[in-house]
């Protein structure tokens, strides 16, 4: 057995479990428990999806978009993290890419020239080349903090996914969403709660002032996870 989490955008009125809604919120996180199976093939892993899917579905939650290069659908398969890509001084950069080469390590410095490889390689390569603590993020000249921790990964998000926000919305007919991928005890940033993110701002029509200005997401997702601390 395993517990994995999915993300339900939260629109400002009402919250899916019974606890006590607080507007700021922008995701409710819900934990799913299945029966794990094991392996790297893709067939295993989309056969965790799909039990992911089937748990929720007996809890309310349905339908569920699965966020990673192992969705079945083409829309979750394009909202990776390795397919999406993000505007950098007018060229576009794999999100995952750009993610990578901007952190900050307090003893190897920044490696811009990630931004340039193949996003499989950057995050492979990181793990090498990154020496000491991320101290900090610089993207396009500017620094950005490392806290709260998800800020900077799912404000890049956001940022790339905005422009696309009329197709996106189209497409977004979902109630939650899963990353197959994430392992909330092993990693901190998740491509499927980044997009319930945006999914939650563009119905409250902030998803462009968000991915303009980074100080007004951060503050948004602080007061969020202050919301989720006293449920």
């Amino acid at each position: 057995m395993a517990v994995r989490p999915i993300f339900v955008p939260l629109e400002g009125r009402q919250a899916h479990t019974k606890s006590d809604f607080k507007s700021g919120r922008l995701v409710e996180t819900v934990d799913i428990n299945v029966k794990w199976h094991g392996g790297f093939a893709v067939s295993q892993k989309q056969k965790n999806i799909a039990e992911i899917h089937r748990k929720a579905a007996e809890m309310g939650i349905s339908p569920i978009l699965e966020i990673s290069t192992k969705s079945e659908q083409e829309v979750g398969r394009r909202l990776s993290a390795f397919n999406l890509k993000i505007e950098v001084h007018g060229d576009m950069k794999p999100l995952e890419s750009v993610y990578q080469s901007s952190k900050v390590f307090s003893i190897s410095g920044q490696h811009e020239f990630l931004m340039d490889t193949d996003p499989f390689q950057a995050k492979r390569e990181i793990r090498n080349l990154g020496k000491g603590e991320i101290i900090a993020f610089n993207f396009m000249g500017k620094d950005f903090p490392t806290t709260p921790l998800n800020a900077f990964y799912d404000w890049l998000y956001i940022r790339a996914i905005a422009p696309h926000e009329t197709w996106v919305r189209q497409n977004m007919k979902y109630a939650a969403y899963s990353d197959v991928e994430f392992t909330p005890s092993k990693s901190i940033n998740c491509q499927a709660r980044a997009v319930a993110e945006f999914h939650a701002l563009s119905m409250r029509g902030e998803a462009v002032k968000c991915a303009e200005n980074f100080d007004s997401f951060r503050t948004l997702l602080q007061w969020s996870q202050k919301d989720d601390d006293h449920l």
